[in-house]
């Protein structure tokens, strides 16, 4: 019985990975591999400034994080080790919000000795809530934008505000979490221990949680400039995500304003919420993006290519994030220094 429990989550996903491919090989075929073969073309060197633009949205992203960390250990990881520490956290997350988490593991437990533990946990924390907050913020502006500017039928205008309202109210959990000092990391770890297999490896993790919320809490009252800089670049990051929906669409062929490609990337954030299931979101981000197209009298061919498009430029950057990984574990091991090899190896 156990054994069955415990193989049903890996059962359902590879269930909803194959529907998604198969997902995705309909859209192909309804949408014709020629048709999406001239929108490619129609792109051309263009995609170079798709994967730079997305390069730079990393790159702000990493700024932010590091914003997150203490004064006096943000020396200790320099700009460029964390970027790369960004990319191969973007590279495990593309398995689905199972790789999102082990995503955020694998980039604390490479930080080393130079961070403490309990920091390295509150900064990923810290910079993860505030580029979701941010995602929030704006796919909330941009449904509400669609509501009030675009001639919706009725139940979409109804269902659009609804899928808003509910963003406001995930983002207001997260405010009221962080202002009432709610004990949810910590709290969660005691509440696992409670599984006998769980408790031995979980003994150490209650105090590293708490200590980690007690930085997570303290980190708006003590460092406020740093706070809003953080929350500032990765608004930045998600401006940098509309301007990349503009430039496809203008590659393809699609007049639409920024305004428009606004409003489309608040409604693919919420096609990435739904989909967060799918591993890789495979299949439902690219049907996401042929239906919010029509929203826009946007053909679905160009739809479907710029949700390829995004996807190409994702795949890029999580085969550099994998690069980074191989990399910086061989040059661990090859470490003179089998105490700093250790550490930073652990992973």
């Amino acid at each position: 019985m156990c054994r069955s429990r415990s193989q049903s989550p890996s059962a359902l996903r590879v269930l909803a990975g194959t529907l998604g491919v198969g997902l995705l090989a309909y859209l192909v075929f309804r949408v014709g591999p020629g048709m999406l073969l001239r929108q490619a073309l129609k792109i051309g060197w263009g995609m170079l400034l798709i994967i730079t633009l997305a390069g730079t949205s990393h790159l702000i992203k990493t700024c932010a994080w590091r914003l997150t960390f203490r004064r006096e250990f943000r020396s200790s990881v320099s700009l460029w080790r964390a970027f790369r520490l960004r990319l191969i956290s973007e590279a495990v997350g593309q398995f689905g919000l199972a790789g999102q988490v082990l995503g955020e593991g694998v980039r604390v437990s490479l930080l080393g000795r130079s961070v403490p533990v309990a920091m390295g946990v509150s900064s990923a924390t810290i910079d993860r809530g505030l580029y979701t907050i941010s995602a929030a913020v704006v796919g909330m502006a941009g449904l509400i934008g669609a509501a009030l500017l675009f001639p919706l039928s009725h139940i979409w205008r109804v269902l659009t505000l609804a899928f808003a309202g509910g963003m406001f109210v995930f983002v207001l959990i997260l405010v009221v979490a962080v202002w009432r000092h709610w004990p949810v990391l910590s709290a969660a770890v005691r509440g696992l221990r409670g599984v006998p297999r769980l408790r031995n490896r979980l003994q150490s993790a209650e105090q590293t949680m708490y200590d980690a919320e007690q930085e997570l809490f303290s980190f708006h009252h003590e460092a406020p400039s740093a706070f809003w800089k953080s929350f500032a670049l990765n608004i930045t990051s998600q401006v940098v995500a509309v301007l990349e929906v503009y430039l496809i669409l203008m590659f393809l062929g699609s007049r639409i304003t920024f305004a428009s490609a606004f409003v489309f990337e608040g409604f693919t954030k919420l096609v990435n919420a739904i989909g967060g299931l799918v591993p890789g979101n495979i299949g439902t981000y690219e049907g996401g993006s042929m239906l919010i197209a029509k929203l826009f009298r946007v053909s679905s061919a160009s739809g479907l290519s710029l949700g390829f498009c995004r996807r190409v430029r994702a795949l890029f950057w999580a085969s550099m994030g994998a690069l980074c990984l191989l990399t910086m574990s061989r040059k661990d091991h090859s470490d003179p220094n089998p105490e700093l090899a250790s550490a930073e190896g652990s992973c």
